[in-house]
């Protein structure tokens, strides 16, 4: 069963003892930071802060910062799965006869019951201030000294294409400038940013609605990287086995899911521009002060004794890498079925999700390493890919070691590294340009003779068979 919302999820990681209570008064300026940093270094539980300085708000974090919680968090036993279940509902089968129609009628009805539904009537509205509302409310987080202020750090970003009405649904840092305006940090290649630059052709202003807690399913979908055009509500429903409650809002034209813990409307202006940042990102590095847009609020809504949920990051592990890694596994079938080739993906942790890809390959004629390569580089956020290294489809790619250990074995550099221009991701801060620079493949597969290599290559050294099995047999024997 889906998680009616946010509360319902805590209390199933407090029932397992996967979440604490933090009873003592805290500060969200650095303190619960600097507590979540020990805490998740330290593979620990979910935190839930009951008494924040300055705020009656309880402030929860480190929600999905374990594998376990994640699972939980997607009502799955393995994150496997999901990639699976959605190429099912890509490519179901093509019914031949009225018998195998008939089959595919109750598929056919769990995907339209996917489809977000609207009420009335939800518990993000048990409060509604239209009149002076106040961001400094909500117990907003300070996380790393030398940040620009505090930062709405989970929030999910409604918006709506001005000229089609297409929904979006995005996770974009907000930095609190006072009472009622914060930044809004749209990169440019996300589809918020989109749609602003589509209002700001219009001479119009975009509104705006931040959802800050949901169930956990809705809430991880804001951080998906899916397709343009498809609605984050309908994925998360998906993910919930169970649609999506949509209200409207009180002061923009846009709906929001009915369990929300807070909701903040507003809109942002065309062309208004003020520096956001600097901001402890998840790269491990602060990231630079900028121009970005302006979101100004217009309207808070919550439920009753709301909780406000953050998520803090910094050098990794930090709980966003489990949310990366669940994508990771989640997308990894879609990326199959475009290459199948590909057997396996890692997207390290130290690669802090678009640093370092490590692909396993089915290798079948020369140059088909490089071929992956550039068809990944080609293809939605795997484009931003800093460094991309192919390996055969026998090397584990959840072992960086081995990863490591093929690379200085099988790689000459003047003949197995690719260097090429392209797109970054906006964080990049060592390229010279921001968001373009340079990116490297290792192809750290066996080579081929017909790529020219016209040694030996070596087996790798393996014990026979036949003595794995005795000594297995024989191991009580040894005293070992």
């Amino acid at each position: 069963m889906a998680y009616k919302d946010l509360s319902d999820f805590i209390r199933t990681l407090e029932k397992k003892a996967l979440l604490r209570r933090v009873k003592a008064g805290v500060d969200p300026v650095l303190e619960i930071a600097a507590i979540n940093d020990r805490i998740v270094k330290q593979g620990g539980a979910a935190l839930l802060f009951e008494h924040c300085k300055g705020s009656e708000f309880a402030c929860a974090v480190n929600l999905f910062g374990s594998y376990e919680r994640m699972c939980l968090a997607l009502g799955v036993e393995s994150i496997d799965s999901i990639g699976k279940e959605i190429v099912e509902f890509l490519e179901p089968e093509i019914p031949t006869n009225f018998i195998s129609k008939l089959r595919a009628l109750p598929m056919l009805k769990r995907l339209a019951d996917f489809f977000p539904s609207y009420v009335r009537h939800g518990q993000c509205k048990d409060v509604i201030i239209r009149d002076n509302p106040s961001l400094f409310a909500l117990p907003i987080l300070k996380t790393w000294p030398e940040d620009g202020g505090r930062f709405i750090t989970l929030p999910m970003v409604f918006t709506k294409d001005p000229e089609t009405g297409e929904r979006n649904c995005g996770m974009y840092r907000m930095q609190v400038y006072d009472d009622t305006t914060t930044g809004m940090h749209w990169h440019m290649h996300k589809d918020g940013a989109r749609h602003y630059k589509k209002a700001e052709k219009l001479g119009r202003r975009l509104d705006v609605a931040v959802v800050i807690g949901a169930d956990p399913a809705t809430l991880y979908t804001a951080t998906a990287p899916l397709p343009e055009g498809i609605d984050e509500m309908l994925f998360a429903g998906f993910l919930r086995k169970s649609p999506v409650e949509l209200i409207k809002c009180e002061t923009v034209a846009l709906e929001v899911p009915a369990n929300a813990e807070f909701v903040l409307e507003g809109y942002v202006e065309p062309f208004e521009r003020r520096t956001e940042g600097p901001f402890g990102d998840h790269t491990g590095y602060y990231s630079l002060a900028d121009e970005f847009p302006v979101f100004h609020l217009t309207c808070i809504t919550h439920r009753k004794n709301a909780i406000y949920p953050a998520t803090i990051v910094g050098k990794p592990p930090m709980e966003d890498c489990f949310i990366a890694k669940a994508t990771e596994r989640i997308f990894l079938p879609l990326l199959r079925k475009q290459l199948p080739e590909i057997i396996d993906m890692n997207l390290p942790l130290e690669g802090v999700f678009h640093n370092i890809a490590l692909i396993s390959i089915d290798k079948r004629y020369p140059g088909h390493a490089r071929k992956v390569m550039y068809a990944l580089w080609g293809m939605g956020q795997m484009s931003f890919t800093k460094m991309i290294v192919i390996v055969d489809k026998w090397v584990d790619v959840q072992n960086p070691s081995e990863v490591v250990w093929r690379i200085g074995n099988n790689v000459d550099p003047k003949r197995d590294t690719v260097i090429v221009e392209g797109p970054l991701d906006v964080l990049e801060h060592a390229s010279a340009i921001p968001a373009y620079g340079g990116k490297i493949g290792i192809d750290a597969t066996k080579k081929l003779a017909s790529e020219g290599f016209t040694r030996n290559w070596p087996d790798d050294i393996a014990m026979s068979a036949e003595i794995i099995a005795l000594v297995n047999k024989r191991w009580p024997e040894y005293g070992l």
